[in-house]
């Protein structure tokens, strides 16, 4: 699991499915910044990791402040999954 600041909005949102770094990931939440008072273009906050640790997400079995973060520009992000299929828990 790991936090990713994307500098752009590549159009993904929660329960959304992204490939960085030629591996997926699963899009946990995802916090929008700048909207207002910011930067030029919005940032996406969002924590991201595989499959198997969305669990570990839910329950809370994580420190947010330790987990690794990384800093990307949109363009470097591929949409596979915008959103969490409509049927979906939350």
């Amino acid at each position: 699991m790991k936090k990713l600041i994307i500098h752009g909005d590549p159009g993904l949102r929660k329960g959304g499915r992204i490939e960085y770094e030629d591996e997926e990931y699963e899009v946990f939440s995802v916090s929008r910044q700048g909207d207002w008072h910011g930067p030029d273009r919005p940032q996406l906050w969002c924590t991201i990791g595989s499959e198997d640790e969305e669990e570990t997400f839910k329950t809370q079995e994580y420190i947010p402040m330790h987990l690794d973060t990384d800093d990307i520009e949109a363009e470097a992000v591929t949409v596979l999954r915008d959103r969490a299929p409509p049927n979906a828990e939350s």
